[in-house]
């Protein structure tokens, strides 16, 4: 029985080194910040970047487990499908849909989600918080529609 559980155990860890010799999810230069949007005010901006900026903008902060297969993968994915939908440092692009996104994510309470509070606890809002960010938020879509 050990020797079933060692081989398993030396079965697992070769397949994670192999699994790091797959290039995809670590390209983690992040572009240049085009445009910012005009903040209504810099607890805004400050909530924002707390809760937001890692998946949405182009000044995500890359832990050290973004260089690990399969996480890397996962967070690739999660930073590149963040910054399409909403991405704050390139706030003038013409296919943001602002107001539907913002207004869909405070109702559903859905961002950040669950996994990422779990690494980044400051990234959590109190309801006070989430309300501010989404007045924000939504007069910055306003703004720019």
């Amino acid at each position: 029985m050990k020797r079933i559980v060692a081989r398993g155990v030396m079965g697992l860890v070769i397949a994670v080194i192999i699994l790091q010799l797959i290039p995809y999810g670590r390209n983690h230069t992040n572009p240049t910040a085009n445009t910012e949007p005009h903040w209504n005010s810099p607890e805004t901006r400050l909530l924002a970047q707390r809760a937001c900026f890692d998946c949405h903008s182009n000044q995500t902060v890359w832990p050290w487990y973004s260089q690990v297969a399969p996480v890397s993968w996962l967070i690739y994915r999660d930073v590149t499908e963040g910054r399409e939908h909403i991405n704050f440092s390139d706030w003038n692009r013409p296919d943001h849909q602002h107001v539907d996104e913002f207004q869909e994510v405070f109702e559903e309470n859905s961002m950040p989600p669950a996994p990422y509070l779990l690494l980044h606890p400051a990234a959590r809002l109190s309801s006070e918080e989430r309300q501010k960010l989404f007045e924000g938020l939504m007069k910055l879509a306003e703004d720019h529609d």
